[in-house]
Order: structure tokens, then sequence, then C-alpha cells
């Protein structure tokens, strides 16, 4: 499967030209191996992975898709194996590569050419956005353990509790479940704090009335899983009961649109005109979701502008919400798998509000 990865990036390029990659996640994404550094070179024939010593032995054992290198001569290692195979032109990560790193490669390597051209990034963009039967395996791992989290914590919120307590208490949770990590820092927020979408939790108490919000998702096999819900703490009132079912409508009705060849943005609008016209014109103003994959946020994603369609394989979120400043807010989060005619939830908890 990596080495089929590989192989469509050797027949973009021409013989004096090679693809460098740097950035973790596409490492991971060419090698299967996880590590803090190291480094892709692809040619038209040949494949290799520049790696440090901390990790070479363990790159030996496990790569297979590439010749691993140890990475003892620093860049200037690259640089002589690229002359050895009269490279010419580099195209490296252009959205991954700062403007200090950039200098620094292109006067290591006076004489070859660095291109910033995106056509690395491009081309890694479109592979990854197409998720593999291994790939989706490993999503719905994390997706499985993190619905089992939910389970848990559901009898463990109560008023008195903070919401730093309920997310610590879901993520050593999660990790004892066996997953690797988790693909963001937990949101858990509640009362007014909800309102914010990318809150953080706090020491605030949770209270009777409040509505809870939890954001999370975990790790398997180097892929993630993303999902959240939002609950009610004793009892509601009407308007959170309106905020609540309207959310819970754009979701189900934007789910519905999903299949090969929607287009991103209509798929956004759908669930954007169902808020507005239920008067939460300006309370939703995030894009309706994204891909999922080795990072929680890839392309394609669904926002109000993107003309992009959707292929068999992707994976998106699909993540409503609704936002009244200094009262409290509402998001529910599904991941889908795009099919055919249809998609595919990947996501197994309940949608329907729960008051605890």
């Amino acid at each position: 499967m990596i080495k089929n990865r590989i192989l469509k990036l050797q027949q973009i390029l021409k013989d004096d030209e090679a693809f460098w990659i740097s950035s973790g996640s596409n490492r991971f994404y060419l090698t299967g191996f996880n590590s803090s550094a190291g480094s892709v070179l692809v040619t038209k024939t040949k494949a290799m992975f520049f790696i440090d010593f901390r990790y070479f032995e363990k790159a030996k054992a496990t790569v297979s898709g590439c010749d691993v290198v140890l990475y003892d001569k620093g860049d200037k290692g690259i640089y002589a194996f690229c002359k050895d195979e009269k490279i010419k032109t580099i195209f490296i990560e252009a959205s991954q590569i700062s403007l200090t790193q950039y200098k620094y490669i292109s006067e290591l390597f006076e004489d070859i050419e660095i291109s910033n051209d995106n056509i690395l990034d491009t081309n890694l963009n479109k592979m990854r956005a197409i998720k593999s039967a291994h790939e989706l395996q490993f999503i719905e791992q994390a997706q499985s353990i993190t619905d089992q989290t939910l389970n848990y914590i559901l009898p463990r919120i109560s008023a008195g509790r903070t919401e730093r307590e309920i997310m610590l208490d879901m993520e050593f949770f999660m990790r004892s479940l066996g997953a690797e990590g988790v693909s963001f820092d937990f949101i858990v927020v509640s009362g007014k704090n909800s309102s914010l979408p990318h809150g953080v939790p706090t020491d605030k108490k949770i209270e009777k009335g409040d509505f809870v919000t939890m954001d999370f998702g975990g790790i398997v096999g180097g892929y993630c899983s993303d999902m959240t819900r939002t609950v009610a703490i004793g009892t509601i009132t009407d308007e959170q009961r309106q905020v609540y079912d309207t959310t819970l409508k754009a979701q189900l009705e934007a789910i519905k649109s999903i299949k090969r060849g929607a287009v991103c943005g209509d798929i956004d609008k759908i669930a954007r005109d169902i808020i507005y016209n239920a008067g939460y014109k300006g309370c939703f103003g995030h894009a309706l979701g994204h891909s999922v994959g080795i990072e929680v946020h890839e392309s394609p994603n669904l926002s109000p502008n993107n003309k992009a369609v959707l292929e068999v394989g992707n994976i998106v979120t699909v993540e409503p919400g609704i936002y009244l400043e200094n009262k409290f807010g509402v998001r529910i989060e599904d991941m889908v798998y795009v099919t055919e005619d249809g998609c595919i939830n990947l996501t197994k908890s309940k949608k329907e509000l729960i008051i605890l």
C-alpha cells in the first residue's frame, strides 16, 4: 500500500527531479513510521528515508517502502545524494516550510533549484483525501473508542464537577481503551462557555440548566477520530430546546446530501440556510466540516466557498453549531465516509438531546 503511494509520486517526476518531504504527517503517510524528525526523498527511481540515530534501528525494522539511510551528515547528506543522482530540481512542501527554512535549503543546495511550486502539496493532499480500506479501519477503531468514551462519561457528568475534571476523566478513559493519543486537546465547555466554539476547559463548575459541549477524538494506528456532543444538565429552557433541535435538523439534512460528486460548498449551504432561516444568522461562524485522517484537519472541507466535489473514500465531519454570545452554544458532530450514492456514518453515538 505505502509502496503504491511512492510509485504515484514517482510517476509525476522527471529523471532529474525529486520530492523532499519533511512534515511529520506526510512522512508517516509515505513510510508508516512515526517520528519527530527525518526526511523522505523521492526521485524517479528511488525513495530514501533519512532518519537520525534515535530512530534508525526501529526504522530499519519497520519501513518497507523506502531505503532507510542514517541521517548522520545532516542535510549535506541529502545534498550529496541528490548530486550523485544528478538532481537539478527539488520540490518541497511549500505549505509546510518556513521562509527561514526555504532560505537555508536554497543556500545549501546552491546549484540545485529548490522549487516553491505547490505540486508536491497538491498531489499529497489529493492522495491523502481518499482513504483506503486499511486507513478506514483505523479511523473506525478510533471512532469506536470515542463513542465508548462518551458512553463512559455521560453518567459521570453532574452539577458540581468542573469542565477540567470531565476532560481529564475522558482522556484517561480513552487512553485506557488503547488510544495512542488524542486527536487534539479536548473541548469541554459548559453554560456561557459553551458559546465559545473552541473554548478551553476551565475550573468552572457545571450547573443545573447548563449545556455541556464535548468535542473530542482519539488516535489509533496513526489516524484520528473527531466528534462533538452537547448534553443538558437537569433542565432546559424552550430557547435551548429550539437551538438544539435546529442544530440537529441542520446536521441531519446536510448528511442526507453527502455523496460522490456533491459540491462541498453546497452541503455547507444546506445546513447554514436551516440555521439562518430559523433566526440565527451570524451565530454559525465556522465551516460545516473538514476531512479527518492522519491529521484531524485535512482536505476537503465543507466550507461556504469551496467548489471542490466529494469523492468516494473521503471522510468528512458534519458539525453545525449555533452559538449565542454570553448565553450558550450547541454543536453536534459526526464523521461520515463518502460512498457512490450516499455516505456511511462512522459515529454511532445518540444525537437526540440527552438531559442528565
